[in-house]
């Protein structure tokens, strides 16, 4: 794929990244290249003629998006390529703690901006689930994400009571403070630190991970991504339940409703530096395997 047009997105309030949006934005012009500039993230570079979009028009108009900030940055983004459903690979470079999904540093931003432009960059593809949550027998809301679907009580609220379901078969009533269904991208981030399995992205399955479960057979299972998760609330009127999406967005849930999590056919392209394998990053980010 030719990439004529690069989105440039940078966390937001990120002000040490204007000088390296505008190097950025040079460097690409000397490349024949366009950048286009999400909104906020052109607010935070000195005033210039320069091609700008909100987050959602920008997925539209480039063949690659650069994210420069933390995974939450990254994850916003992925959403909404998600939700245009195009193949725009995204490119997260690390200006937050932790960055596991943006493992990029910023002395490989240039090298692999140049490996991307040309065809040489090593492209990942990811797993993305919709999510559709049903009331009243019509469809409330939908949500694209990434990493994992969560629903979970309220902040007052005592342990709630979900029921699960693979396609039509019934599998189990989870009573606990929440359950999340993650990917294997999602593995990392808050299902591993409800105590969930850490799942190789190139695995295609989900995850079901109870958040502090009532029983100790309420464990966490890894199934086939062929049939989609529903969830059900079984509440009461003292009961609060939310379901959240990528920690992105959410909306409380009510009586009846039901949560339906499938993969998605298009999956996101995440370019990551061929230097390092995903066990490489899982001991550099997460220190896995030490003592």
């Amino acid at each position: 794929m030719t990439i004529s047009r690069v989105g440039i997105v940078a966390k937001s309030h990120l002000r040490q990244a204007s000088k390296h949006l505008v190097d950025i934005a040079a460097w690409l012009e000397a490349r024949g290249v366009t950048a286009v500039f999400e909104s906020a993230t052109s607010a935070l570079m000195p005033p210039a003629p320069r091609e700008v979009a909100d987050r959602r028009g920008l997925v539209d108009q480039v063949d690659l998006v650069l994210v420069l900030g933390g995974d939450g940055t990254l994850l916003s983004m992925a959403d909404r390529i998600g939700e245009a459903n195009r193949g725009v690979p995204i490119l997260g470079v690390n200006f937050g703690s932790l960055g596991f999904l943006t493992e990029v540093t910023l002395d490989e931003l240039y090298p692999s901006l140049e490996a991307a432009l040309g065809g040489r960059a090593h492209v990942e593809e990811r797993m993305m689930l919709r999510s559709t949550v049903s009331r009243a027998g019509a469809s409330a809301a939908t949500y694209i994400t990434l990493n994992d679907v969560v629903i979970t009580k309220g902040a007052h609220s005592r342990m709630i009571d979900l029921s699960v379901w693979v396609g039509d078969e019934f599998v189990t009533r989870v009573k606990a403070d929440g359950l999340i269904v993650a990917t294997p991208t999602g593995s990392t981030a808050y299902n591993l630190a409800a105590g969930g399995p850490i799942v190789q992205p190139s695995v295609d399955a989900l995850i079901l991970t109870p958040i502090a479960p009532h029983t100790l057979t309420n464990r966490p299972i890894v199934i086939p991504t062929a049939s989609p998760v529903r969830v059900q609330p079984q509440m009461d009127d003292h009961d609060e339940v939310f379901a959240t999406f990528d920690g992105q967005a959410g909306l409380q849930l009510e009586a009846g409703d039901e949560v339906r999590v499938a993969r998605t056919p298009q999956p996101l392209g995440l370019v990551r530096p061929s230097t390092r394998s995903y066990f490489e990053v899982l001991r550099q980010k997460l220190k896995w395997g030490e003592r």
